[in-house]
């Protein structure tokens, strides 16, 4: 008798992780609780102990494999069975045991789909996306929905090999944590082989999976690929991936479509004579679809802070001269010293910062009939994502150095257009700065982040005339535009925070001096 080693619960929103180190070979024993391997996930080291005390028959996932949650990571035979085994005889042993032990068409097992945990204070999603229909074989781990929450995407992978029976939830449909999507069979007959007789090893597999590259991998495309592709009608080969082992990411689909690689478009109609409108014609033509969770969301919440907050936007305009001269100076060493590049971003935020700290209303908030002012800065960047706009939060960003903040802002707009962060990453911040600037806007009104009471809009940096001592000058602008809850900030209040963040940014010196 045989028992599974699988991977074990990650952590919230932690789906996978890659295999770091086996610490036992097939054919060692092993005792119980004694660490087999070790897993690495984006955040934690995870050992794996032995569930019982035996000798390790097989290694299913080997080092640098991706595993998914529950996946099969490897078999301990029960002290006693397997002792006077050899190594060498071990192949063609387990290739007979597991003809003789092969489970019958009568004898498959049934396996449930369930959703999986979605997140803190999280209780329900949306059916995004179903990669494989009724009927269809799958492999562990194989990617064979998408959900969406309310911030996040969260993908569900097969629990084991199979096939997939029933679908029990739709696209479209709302599941809550917990429920069951699918039912699916493990063992009896269509059970998939890792490589079915005549088939080459090197084919695309069902839902975009490649099979066995030449180290033996198989690689999952991301399942926001496989949906873009399905919608633009390419085919994997038509995609170059650039994620581990070739792995194909959305961006690389998009990619592929700006170099012209989608399917050649229909040649254009004949020319016709012009006919009267038609609201059935125009009906045709038109496409309607339904807002994905997270648009709903963002909907809502700008609404309610329309609804809720008195709120007012004051302007001011900054010469952005000498930080950009500072960054050009330092940019190189900045890179060198700390792995990442300095930007605006960190410049932007220091400043805040330390205007916040003389006008602490701003970084206030209303509860009731209470004004709660935070003694700490968690600031929020917003990040404009595929799906929509996400607002990470860098938590004590007050007291961290330029550095630190280039690094939190490079690693959360990552992880946001990604679609890999949690809800706890997105709650708690206490004001936030909106950079409208990099997609071209030079003047805008931000919508307040509640129940924050103020938010900083950043603009296109565009050359305009100056008057400069006297003498008109071309120098690097931006304006700013300070939203802000008028029921908790006044208008002085309001003022003095956007001078402090101008005077901060167009002599940068006053940061380092704390004036």
């Amino acid at each position: 008798m045989t028992t599974e080693v699988r991977v074990p619960t990650l952590g919230e929103s932690v789906t996978e992780a890659t295999v770091a180190t086996w610490f036992k070979k097939p054919g060692d024993s092993v005792a119980v609780d004694e660490m087999l391997c070790e897993l690495e996930t984006d955040k934690v080291t995870v050992e794996v102990p032995s569930p019982i005390a035996g000798v390790l028959a097989d290694i299913v996932a080997n080092e640098g494999d991706t595993v998914g949650v529950d996946a099969l990571l490897a078999n301990i035979a029960a002290s006693g069975e397997a002792g006077s085994e050899t190594i060498e005889e071990r192949p063609s042993q387990k290739k007979a045991d597991a003809e003789k032990n092969a489970p019958s068409e009568e004898e498959a097992q049934t396996v449930d789909v369930m959703v999986p945990t979605l997140g803190e204070s999280v209780s329900e999603a949306t059916v995004s996306t179903w990669f494989k229909k009724a009927g269809d074989s799958v492999e562990a781990d194989e990617m064979l929905c998408e959900l969406e929450t309310d911030k996040v995407s969260v993908e569900v992978p097969a629990p084991a090999a199979g096939v997939l029976q029933e679908i029990l939830k739709g696209e479209g449909e709302t599941v809550e944590a917990g429920g069951k999507l699918a039912v699916m069979t493990r063992g009896g007959q269509g059970q998939p082989s890792s490589t079915p007789a005549g088939t080459p090893e090197n084919t695309e597999q069902p839902g975009g999976r490649k099979g066995a590259d030449t180290e033996g991998k198989d690689v999952e495309n991301a399942p926001s690929a496989q949906k873009a592709m399905a919608e633009a009608g390419l085919s994997a080969d038509q995609v170059t991936g650039t994620g581990r082992d070739g792995r194909i990411m959305k961006e690389d689909v998009q990619k592929a479509l700006a170099a012209g690689t989608s399917a050649a478009s229909a040649p254009a109609p004949a020319a016709q004579a012009p006919r009267a409108p038609s609201p059935a014609a125009d009906a045709d033509r038109e496409e309607r679809v339904k807002m994905t969770r997270l648009r709903q969301t963002i909907a809502r919440r700008l609404k309610e802070a329309q609804n809720t907050a008195a709120m007012l936007t004051t302007y001011n305009e900054v010469d952005m001269t000498e930080v950009m001269a500072l960054r050009n100076e330092y940019k190189d060493l900045f890179e060198k010293k700390h792995g990442v590049r300095l930007g605006f971003m960190s410049f932007f935020t220091k400043a805040c910062c330390h205007a916040l700290k003389e006008v602490p209303e701003v970084n206030a908030e209303i509860d009731g009939t209470d004004v709660v002012y935070k003694n700490f800065v968690h600031m929020g960047i917003a990040a404009g994502t595929p799906t929509g706009l996400v607002v990470p939060v860098i938590r004590d960003a007050d007291s961290m150095s330029f550095a630190e903040i280039e690094k939190a802002i490079a690693e959360k707009g990552k992880r946001a257009r990604d679609g890999k962060l949690s809800m706890a990453e997105m709650q708690g911040g206490t004001f936030t700065i909106s950079n409208g600037g990099v997609y071209g806007s030079l003047m805008s009104s931000p919508i307040l982040n509640p129940p924050q009471s103020g938010i900083l809009g950043m603009h296109k940096i565009q050359d305009r005339p100056m008057v400069i001592n006297g003498e008109i000058k071309i120098r690097p602008m931006m304006y700013l535009a300070l939203s802000y809850d008028h029921r908790i900030v006044d208008g002085k209040g309001a003022v003095t925070f956007l001078v402090r963040v101008k005077e901060a940014l167009e002599d940068p010196r006053r940061l380092l001096m704390d004036l």
